[in-house]
């Protein structure tokens, strides 16, 4: 019977023990390193700032109209990579308010790193949240965004005053009242928009540094599109229906863009 020396077989086991540790190491997965990507978005009317109350505006069909509240719903955001690959940010309900500045500005957390290319979002919620009872934060229906568990979600709401508004007798100004939802065919007025980058611009998420994307978001562009809005034909919704439709079809050909992009 052939015999092995102590340290020969000290010697194999310390090989052994080697290769193990070797492909172990091997077999690891290497954490992937993220990074944090904000979203700041402005509100605008055409090329002025929203000031809600106070600030008299013109619609490209001629109307006068001020605004009192402005809210409106962002979910879904996704990034886009220039392979095709995305990120998408986990459970992502955005409450955007004019009468709550700091609800204007999105922080996206644990975004791998890359170079991105493109950004998407939905107008609304999805119908899936639509339906799925009392909910919290953005979602929660005491924010003023929730019709009933039939009708779901309003989307976007703009409240406001116009003289070409109807209006009772010796009232110099008519109410505006656009409150835009519905999840349910014919009358879904969810909408997914992809405001493009600057040309030649990508997102550079880098672990060490936190990149913004600001956001232009024109209200103005709610009545003007396939279907411009005269208020005084139209000045109030609030229920699902065509009229919904008509005004979130106007809003997805582009009332939001991509003003620029810091490195930071």
């Amino acid at each position: 019977m052939k015999r092995f020396s102590i340290p020969a077989f000290a010697s194999s086991l310390a090989l052994a023990a080697l290769f193990l540790s070797g492909c172990s190491k091997e077999d690891e997965a290497v954490p992937a390193t993220t990074g944090t990507v904000a979203l700041e978005f402005d509100q605008m009317v055409g090329t002025a700032p929203l000031v809600l109350s106070t600030q008299t505006y013109t619609t490209t069909g001629g109307d006068q109209f001020r605004v009192s509240t402005f809210r409106q719903y962002i979910s879904n955001i996704k990034l886009t990579r220039a392979d095709g690959s995305q990120y998408t940010q986990p459970d992502s309900y955005h409450l955007l308010d004019a009468a709550v500045p700091e609800s204007l500005e999105i922080t996206l957390t644990d975004v791998p790193t890359g170079d991105y290319t493109g950004i998407s979002f939905t107008i609304g919620v999805d119908s899936a949240r639509n339906v799925s009872g009392a909910q919290k934060g953005a979602l929660d229906p005491s924010n003023g965004m929730f019709w009933t568990w039939n009708s779901g979600y309003i989307y976007t709401k703009l409240e406001g005053y116009s003289p070409q508004a109807p209006k009772p007798a010796g009232v110099a100004e008519g109410g505006l009242t656009f409150h835009v939802g519905g999840f349910k065919t014919p009358s879904n007025a969810i909408r997914t928009v992809s405001p493009a980058f600057p040309s030649g611009t990508k997102l550079l998420v880098r672990a060490d540094h936190s990149p913004e994307i600001h956001l232009k978001a024109d209200i103005l562009k709610m009545f003007a599109g396939t279907t411009p809005v005269r208020f005084s034909s139209l000045s109030f919704i609030m229920s699902a229906g065509p009229n919904a439709v008509l005004v979130a079809n106007n809003y997805a050909q582009g009332m939001f863009t991509v003003d620029h992009i810091h490195a930071n």
